[in-house]
């Protein structure tokens, strides 16, 4: 074997890493060496990840939507399975879209995976807002809402593997420092901007509509998220595919699945894993916030109010975000998410231990605070890194897959934690009971994440993505399979031109040039 093509990024006594070597043994330019303005690198940034907020605003704001049927139709809402199923469906179907999705943005496209999604997310949020039951039907209507919400989840499934694999992907044309940062303020802090923004939304539209007229708000409330990836469909129509992904990819060639498999089982166990546990309570926290608010200050409140001090907890997302995003870039993604959590955990049991003081209508804001907090810690650590981790911790031919099954499990744990939250508040001997064990339960899987990640997860540097895609393909030559078939047609044709130009200057052709010939 040429030991041309095991070669590793070599880093210089700055810090800054050499050109690696593509599957050809020859030498690829380092991406962030490329002849773009700071504005052109951050464009395919903001355009493939910026989506995510659809992933943040469809999901919160159905807890509003949930509340507002639950009075609208206190017999045939709250006592069938329309409750669960219409707060719950968007989670199945986004598992589907990020399975199929994963699959579709590593063998066909980025960018045209992208676009379907961003389609889908258009058509049904409007078709959800438009609900409506055969004769009138109530539950014609809920069936309905409920059918529209899992092929929107579709659309949002596909932002995760399209979307934030292309974004990750383009951050390694950024400046070395930034990366994670760039990368989490186009994903999940768009998420939570978008919980924000469902929280206020439906605020301001009862106090337009007042109570007397809860059918147009609803109904508003979703048609608005027709909005935002209407607003990113010029751009994306615009992107190209990561120069990452033309290096890479294996669309043209046939994927060794087996070798995938034994090279990343362990590791994508890990990441699902802290995933599964992040999103069973953080999606259930957020879907019933609405709920556990108006629980506290009584059903006697009006809902503008209850709306109001939602608004005010899914507010205290956006510092731990923030503050996560520039923290994963200082201290690395692993003990940002490890450490994050952690304390979040021990936030948790004293909100558990306190919650009987805290539960009561003259303590609102206490509460509000601590719950706030509890979130905050809960975006500084896995909320912002664990996409990071996911998109950073394979190579980029199998990235796709890799981060869909991740995130989808992500989602099954979300989907799970929908329906466990209510069942864990119904069989407490009290209402208070039951919510302080809902506290106690997620903190103790706070703990066993932050375990878990600070124990298990691989260390994530700023040139991860390329020493990742190097160390895969040394792993790939060593058992056989022939590297230089990777990459889209294009570049493999441009990747012999150099290698026939290298020769006839005199320089080292590759080891593939010459089996070529």
């Amino acid at each position: 074997m040429d030991d041309s093509t095991t070669k590793d990024v070599h880093v210089d006594d700055s810090g800054a890493s050499s050109p690696g070597l593509d599957g050809a043994g020859l030498e690829e330019s380092s991406l962030d060496h490329t002849n773009k303005s700071q504005l052109d690198r951050l464009i395919p940034v903001i355009a493939c990840g910026a989506g995510l907020f659809s992933d943040g605003y469809c999901n919160q704001v159905i807890g509003s939507v949930n509340t507002i049927l639950g009075i609208l139709y206190p017999t045939e809402y709250k006592n069938s399975s329309a409750s669960a199923n219409v707060s719950s469906i968007a989670f199945a179907g986004t598992v589907v879209g990020m399975l199929f999705f994963g699959y579709t943005s590593d063998h066909y496209s980025r960018k045209w995976s992208l676009l379907a999604s961003t389609v889908i997310l258009i058509i049904f949020a409007a078709l959800g807002a438009g609900s409506y039951g055969a004769g009138g039907s109530i539950s014609g209507l809920f069936a309905a809402l409920a059918a529209y919400r899992f092929f929107l989840g579709i659309g949002i499934g596909g932002e995760y593997p399209a979307g934030s694999v292309a974004c990750a992907e383009s951050t390694g044309e950024l400046k070395r420092g930034t990366r994670n940062r760039w990368f989490i303020m186009f994903t999940n802090v768009q998420i939570d901007f978008g919980f924000v923004v469902a929280a206020i939304t439906p605020m301001i539209l009862v106090l337009i509509f007042t109570e007397n007229h809860l059918r147009a708000v609803w109904r508003l409330a979703l048609a608005f998220a027709v909005i935002p990836p209407l607003s990113l469909l010029y751009l994306r129509i615009k992107l190209k595919e990561p120069e990452e992904f033309e290096r890479q990819t294996m669309r043209d060639t046939k994927t060794p699945w087996l070798l995938v498999i034994k090279f990343y089982w362990w590791r994508l166990a890990i990441v699902s894993i802290i995933w599964f546990i992040y999103d069973f309570s953080a999606y259930s926290f957020g879907i019933y916030s609405s709920s556990i608010i108006n629980t506290i200050i009584g059903e006697t409140a009006p809902l503008w109010k209850t709306f109001g001090w939602t608004t005010l907890f899914n507010f205290f997302y956006i510092p731990g975000a923030i503050a996560g995003a520039f923290l994963s870039d200082i201290i690395g993604p692993r003990a940002c998410l490890g450490y994050g959590v952690l304390l979040q955990g021990l936030v948790g049991f004293i909100m558990a231990g306190a919650y009987p003081q805290l539960a009561q209508p003259a303590r609102i804001g206490g509460f509000v605070v601590i719950f706030g907090i509890f979130s905050a810690l809960g975006e500084l650590g896995p909320g912002d890194n664990i996409g990071l981790v996911a998109s950073k911790t394979s190579a980029t031919a199998v990235r796709g897959k890799y981060y869909g099954i991740a995130a989808a499990m992500g989602k099954i744990g979300a989907f799970a934690g929908s329906y466990a939250f209510p069942v864990i508040k119904k069989n407490a001997p009290t209402e208070n009971q039951g919510l302080a064990n809902v506290f106690y339960i997620a903190s103790s899987l706070c703990v066993l994440s932050a375990a878990i990640a600070l124990f298990l997860l691989p260390h994530i540097g700023q040139e991860t993505i390329t020493e990742e895609d190097n160390k895969f393909r040394e792993y790939l030559i060593a058992h056989g399979y022939d590297t230089s078939t990777m990459g889209t047609k294009a570049h493999q044709a441009a990747r012999r031109r150099s290698s026939i130009a290298a020769g006839a200057m005199g320089g080292p052709v590759s080891s593939d040039s010459r089996n070529e010939k």
